[in-house]
């Protein structure tokens, strides 16, 4: 077989496009194709798919018209650009085929082979895996410079991010030439190598195994898990409920593509994605995967065996009618800001009377800016701020209920406090520790009465931040458990409830994705800035991996980052040289106006 270059010319404008394949994402990909004006040949062996695929362009379309973002005559033109076919044959005039078929190198391969009898030598020729070799792929077929890869994510018409796969073999001018018809097409195109998951999905699944596993292992309910991530993070969706948009089966064979490629042990699928792929419980398209839907293809999640309770069984709680906060930062001002706004008393007690004015002058602050912002009343300002009792001493805390710690991030101080509680505290309070990485059995053995003690990880900020998460220890007692319950229902926060093991739920999915993304950039395999759009392009965070590591600060990171190594020993987990370069030459992000990224001193 001749395998002269046929390099496309990068001045060929790509306006005849073939899509095979015109399942949901292939169906999506020739609406944004159409909608830009290019000539679009739907092709799949499926009769029934091709009139499906119309029927949805026809629908959308319709829509789009309704909402006054078509006129009809538009509408008309957009419909005439779509023709479908069920052979291969009908590709033999387009300037790029893109290929959407099956995740199965067997079916991707046919699909090549067939198209490199028919198409014209200068065709670019288009993969949409994000898990099979686009290098193996084009190394297979009759000309492999014109193989590539162009990654869409779902729903392509919303999403704005295209990844471009190169191989080293693909020519640069196909490169170029797709790069700009991703721009054209109104998307943002992100250049990346050749390997399992590229960017996005190289990030994202890991998180979504590493979700996957910590639910198998009975750590937290999926309810739990899904809304720690979505109320901690800022995530559109919980990783369980993804996992059943993607298709459990589809995640679980981009997963063994990413093990075989690394041989890391967070990408080898948790076992409870086999188990439910065999037994055809693929998510949303079957009807039931982690969670049960309404009927197979829809999104609406029925009640099933799994499903708490509405009110669950907890038993009664203790009366709570006193807060005591123990701290005078960001997160203790917070913290009983929150409280004081829900009408609890409030003592906040500080190392002196002075750093606790200094912490309530705090909360005056941000309720005046509340106030300025029509938030809140300037009544209800005076009332909360009323609530609030600044003390210089623990000692303060003699009649409080509910007692709640917001000091530095230190075993040895927060035992200490704790020590001290359990001296001035009246007998029956509940001791609580926001700790976000510490033990709570460590802090909580520093007192007499380990059994009163309990985690209520608050997230930063505290007055906008709805997400609790409530750590049980062994020895937690049943009705301090319900206590914490029931005041986070006062305070209006969503308590999520987690065993006693490092990073809980939120960091331990947050910061082992943060961590291979530090890795993604050591290895060259991609840019900061490709990252980050990556991300909040395909995956709809709300910033970056590196925006973020910034703002939470990289030595809090890295100290995150043993923790969990030393709790779970995974080599996988161990933090990234590069992280612990950063930290060590003083680049600690936003706060030292350097770190992955640099910036203005304040």
């Amino acid at each position: 077989m001749d395998r002269q270059s046929t390099q496309p010319s990068p001045a060929a404008p790509l306006n005849t496009i073939a899509v095979v394949g015109l399942g949901t994402m292939g169906t999506g990909i020739a609406e944004v194709l159409a909608r830009a004006g290019r000539e679009v040949i739907g092709i799949d062996i499926s009769e029934a798919a091709g009139r499906q695929a119309v029927a949805a362009l026809e629908a959308s379309t319709a829509r789009a018209v309704e909402r006054e973002r078509l006129t009809e005559q538009e509408r008309r033109d957009l419909l005439s650009r779509f023709r479908t076919f069920s052979d291969l044959q009908a590709a033999a005039d387009a300037d790029l085929v893109i290929e959407v078929v099956p995740e199965s190198y067997e079916i991707k391969h046919q699909v090549f082979a067939g198209l490199d009898a028919v198409v014209k030598p200068t065709a670019i020729l288009a993969t949409g895996t994000n898990a099979l070799s686009v290098t193996r792929l084009a190394a297979d077929s009759a000309h492999p410079e014109r193989v590539l890869g162009l990654h869409f994510f779902n729903p392509a018409p919303a999403m704005k991010l295209v990844e471009v796969v190169s191989s080293v073999l693909t020519a640069p001018t196909a490169v170029e030439a797709v790069t700009q018809l991703a721009r054209d097409l109104g998307k943002e195109p992100v250049a990346v190598g050749d390997r399992p998951g590229f960017v996005a999905d190289g990030l994202l699944f890991g998180y979504l195994n590493q979700a996957a596993a910590m639910y198998e292992a009975k750590y937290a309910s999926r309810e739990d898990i899904d809304a720690a991530m979505k109320l901690g993070c800022g995530l559109p969706m919980g990783p369980l409920a993804l996992l059943d948009l993607i298709g459990v089966d589809t995640a679980r064979t981009v997963l063994e593509a990413m093990y075989a490629d690394s041989r890391d042990r967070l990408h080898a699928p948790a076992p409870i994605l086999g188990q439910l792929s065999e037994a055809g419980l693929t998510g949303r398209k079957s009807g039931r995967g982690f969670y049960t839907y309404e009927a197979p293809g829809s999104g609406a999640v029925v009640r099933d065996a799994l499903t708490p309770l509405e009110s669950a069984e907890l038993g009664a709680g203790r009366t709570v009618a006193s807060v005591g906060v123990a701290g005078s930062g960001t997160m203790a001002s917070g913290i009983a800001e929150v409280f004081a706004k829900a009408g609890y008393g409030v003592v906040l007690a500080a190392r002196s009377p002075e750093k606790a004015e200094t912490a309530k002058a705090r909360i005056a602050k941000s309720l005046a800016r509340s106030v300025e912002k029509g938030r809140l009343t300037a009544e209800a300002r005076d009332e909360t701020l009323a609530r609030i009792t600044a003390a210089g001493s623990l000692d303060a805390f003699s009649d409080v209920d509910l007692a709640v710690e917001a000091v530095a991030e230190d075993l040895d101080v927060k035992q200490q406090l704790f020590a001290t509680l359990d001296k001035v505290c009246k007998p029956g309070a509940v001791l609580a520790t926001t700790t976000s990485s510490l033990p709570v059995v460590a802090i909580a053995r520093a007192t007499s009465r380990p059994q009163d003690v309990i985690g209520m990880h608050f997230f930063n900020p505290a007055p906008a931040m709805k997400l609790v998460e409530v750590v049980r220890t062994v020895l937690t007692l049943d009705d301090v458990h319900a206590t914490v319950r029931e005041v986070c229902a006062r305070i209006r926060k969503h308590p999520v409830d987690c065993g006693d093991r490092a990073g809980f739920i939120v960091n331990a999915l947050l910061f082992p994705y943060l961590n291979n993304a530090i890795k993604m950039v050591e290895q060259h395999y991609a840019t900061l800035d490709d990252i980050d759009a990556a991300m909040k392009l395909g995956g709809g965070y709300p910033m970056g991996p590196f925006e973020l590591l910034d703002v939470v600060g990289l030595d809090v990171s890295l100290a995150i980052e043993k923790v969990l190594h030393r709790e779970f020993r995974d080599p996988g987990l161990a933090p990234a040289p590069l992280l612990e370069h950063l930290v060590a030459a003083g680049c600690l992000g936003r706060k030292t106006g350097r770190g992955f990224r640099e910036y203005a001193r304040r």
